[in-house]
């Protein structure tokens, strides 16, 4: 079963429709953009999501200490990390108690095979969070084994994505939005069946 992440949620009814549809993770970003929450918006929000879904922070172009400042403000136990440079750097986010997924952009300068140790890996798209698409048929410089794409995708696209490229789990925002920032209902279910459709024409 493919893992999903839904990503930039602001309001009680968008958590509460996503853990209904059955998401395995939901985000809520601390960096500039239009889905940006604030730490009390956020700690409200994960105080609505129940075991057995994660509640991922997402952090761009911020010092490691707001970081982890943040995620426990909030009692997020899992960030997401658009500019780590180190193992060093997963290595704090750890001794803070944290799960680090390390995010990587595909027109960046990172080498995909160089690891930090971060829990997970999430390969975007050139720009964080622009809702590109970028070229998933290649899997000669795609990573191996548990791994999250993100870019571009919408519940028209998405099955052909995870089934190119390999992904073991897909992270989507702008592709179930009426506006940006603004989550549609009927995106957000037409995603998630697109998703749990997977593998089951023909059987």
């Amino acid at each position: 079963m493919t893992f999903i992440k839904m990503c930039g949620l602001r309001d009680e009814a968008t958590v509460e429709l996503a853990v209904e549809l059955g998401v395995d993770a939901v985000g809520f970003v601390f960096a500039q953009s239009p889905r940006r929450v604030s730490v009390e918006q956020a700690a409200r929000l994960r105080a609505t999501v129940p075991a057995g879904v994660l509640a991922v922070g997402v952090y761009v172009k911020m010092p490691l200490d707001e970081v982890v400042a943040t995620a426990k403000a909030a009692n997020i136990d899992h960030v997401q990390v658009h500019d780590l440079r180190s193992a060093d750097d997963v290595r704090m986010l750890h001794d803070a108690g944290l799960t680090v997924i390390r995010a990587v952009n595909t027109g960046g300068a990172e080498a995909l095979d160089e690891d930090f140790g971060a829990d997970l890996l999430l390969v975007d798209g050139t720009v964080a969070g622009a809702g590109v698409t970028w070229d998933w048929q290649d899997r000669s410089g795609l990573p191996q084994g548990r791994w999250i794409l993100a870019g571009g995708l919408n519940p028209g696209n998405v099955a052909r994505a995870v089934e190119t490229s390999g992904a073991w789990g897909v992270d989507v925002s702008s592709g179930i939005e009426s506006s940006r920032g603004v989550k549609d209902p009927e995106l957000m279910r037409a995603f998630a069946d697109a998703v749990r459709g997977i593998g089951r024409a023909g059987t």
